[in-house]
Parts: structure tokens; sequence; C-alpha cells
């Protein structure tokens, strides 16, 4: 097959528009994931409550979702136990039981209706109903 200097151009200018399809394609999806983590991030911090990698694990598995409002719920009632000088309280908030550490206002985990009936929380020297 004989290729001149136009069809070795042509060709030459398909690869190099696939290419750089592929490249934004690749740019979009790393933007979007990056968004995303930025965004939740942003959540986050917003609401001055952390969970700790125990939390998150016990939210997941018991499928606890905590939303902004009760984010909100949680560092108010952290407010009211900074206040009386609690440093890790139970907070029970609509049908859930946190136990957190006021002064580093991380949940340290999170359990649901289901088993609070035979729960034993230690380790608080407070409680706060939000």
């Amino acid at each position: 097959m004989i290729i001149n200097n136009n069809m070795y151009n042509h060709l030459n200018k398909i690869s190099e528009n696939q290419l750089n399809k592929t490249n934004i394609n690749k740019a979009k999806e790393k933007t979007q994931n990056s968004f995303d983590d930025i965004l939740k991030q942003k959540i986050n911090e917003t609401s001055d409550v952390k969970f700790s990698k125990h939390a998150q694990m016990r939210l997941e598995t018991r499928n606890i979702k905590i939303t902004d409002i009760q984010k909100q719920k949680i560092s108010n009632a952290l407010d009211k136990a900074e206040k009386k000088g609690v440093k890790d309280s139970l907070v029970m908030m609509d049908d859930i039981a946190l136990v957190v550490n006021v002064k580093n206002r991380t949940v340290i985990t999170a359990v649901n209706s289901n088993e609070l009936k035979e729960n034993v929380f230690t380790n608080i020297d407070g409680a706060v109903f939000a």
C-alpha cells in the first residue's frame, strides 16, 4: 500500500484527535471524582463533627445515614455537653445512639434502634438527647 503525504497527514490528525478525545474524557472523569471528593470534604468541614473510621464502618454496616440536619443536631448536643464539662458523651438522636468524644468533636461509634435494647455504653461521662 502506498501512502502519500496527504494520507499520512490525514491519518496522523485522526490519531491525534482520537488521543485528544481519550485524554479529555480521562480528564473529565478525574475532575468529576475530584469534585465529588472535595464536596464531601467541604460538607464534613462545615459541620465540625468528625467520624472516626470505626464509626464510619458502623454507620455503613448498620445502614445508618446521617443527614446534614442530624450533623447539626450532633454539633448542638456537643456544645451542650461541652458547657457541662462532659468529655465523652452518649448522644441519643432519632433512634440512633452515638458515642462522641466532645473535645475532638468526633463520633466514636453508632448504634441504631434495633441494637439499642441490649447494649451497654461504657467510657462515657454524660448523655445528651438531641
